[in-house]
């Protein structure tokens, strides 16, 4: 039986009193229940005031005349701007209300109302934290340097092309994590060892592999008819990226069928890294 949903295509509205980050965030881990359906986004942050929410509430509305009932996910902490959207004839889904509303239970206290609550000092310290972490990942990234490795929480290696540059910034970016990335070449498989930069610091690797069709597919995008990318070449390389893992006793997963969050949750549950 067909999936009736295959065919629809719903306007999803992320709206934010701040900068709209977990409304995207959370609304759209929901919507990744639902791959049937297509899904036209718009993130919208900042709406501070009901003047500001009931120019939106236009938005949406002309939206709803074009195709199914829009979808609203909200972290707006002023009931006065939520009621504007619950006029707009949307499905409104409000990420905070009932869990504030728990909070205060459990708390005994009642939440703020003032905007800009959740950008405390702790959160200064973690965005700091994240963009040293990504300085660290962009000067590490592809093996370019060899330097303060004893500091990396993670060393992500693999062949070219596997996917360990946009798994090390996610890590870096989303948890604050140092994380390095070394492109394992034919030069490094000669020995059984890992390669000499990274060999010292085999508790903190990580391995990417990935099917030779799909790592042949991505390298002919960069070297269309190359040694490179040939099917042959992608092969070769996989086999002996895996069976360096293998009798290093270095933990390995296959990318090719993983998004980049899964690959990180992975890692840091492999590694029992903590953000």
């Amino acid at each position: 039986m067909s999936d009736p949903s295959a065919s629809l295509v719903r306007a999803a509205y992320f709206v934010s009193d701040s900068t709209g980050i977990t409304a995207e965030t959370l609304g759209s881990a929901l919507l990744a229940n639902f791959p049937g359906v297509v899904f036209q986004r718009h993130t919208i942050p900042f709406v501070d005031t009901p003047a500001g929410a009931r120019n939106v509430v236009g938005d949406i509305q002309k939206s709803a005349t074009q195709g199914s009932v829009p979808l609203v996910f909200a972290t707006v902490k002023s009931a006065a701007i939520l009621q504007e959207f619950q006029t707009s004839g949307a499905v409104v889904i409000d990420l905070l209300g009932g869990h504030l509303r728990e909070l205060e239970d459990a708390l005994g206290s009642t939440a703020s109302e003032q905007l800009g609550q959740y950008h405390g000092v702790g959160d200064m310290e973690r965005y700091f934290a994240r963009m040293r972490a990504v300085e660290y990942a962009i000067e590490h990234d592809d093996g370019q340097s060899m330097r303060a490795l004893d500091i990396a929480d993670v060393i992500i290696i693999g062949p070219s092309r596997c996917g360990k540059t946009p798994t090390t910034m996610y890590l870096a970016l989303q948890y604050g994590l140092l994380v390095a990335n070394y492109p394992l070449t034919d030069d490094d498989f000669p020995s059984d060892g890992l390669p000499a930069p990274v060999a010292q610091y085999v508790d903190k690797c990580f391995g990417l592999t990935t099917t030779p069709l799909r790592l042949s597919q991505v390298r002919h995008e960069r070297r269309p008819s190359s040694t490179y990318s040939s099917l042959a070449q992608c092969t070769l390389e996989l086999r002996r990226a895996e069976d360096l893992y293998r009798r290093n006793r270095v933990p390995f997963l296959n990318s090719s069928t993983k998004s980049v969050e899964e690959m990180s949750a992975v890692i840091m549950q492999s590694l029992r890294l903590r953000s």
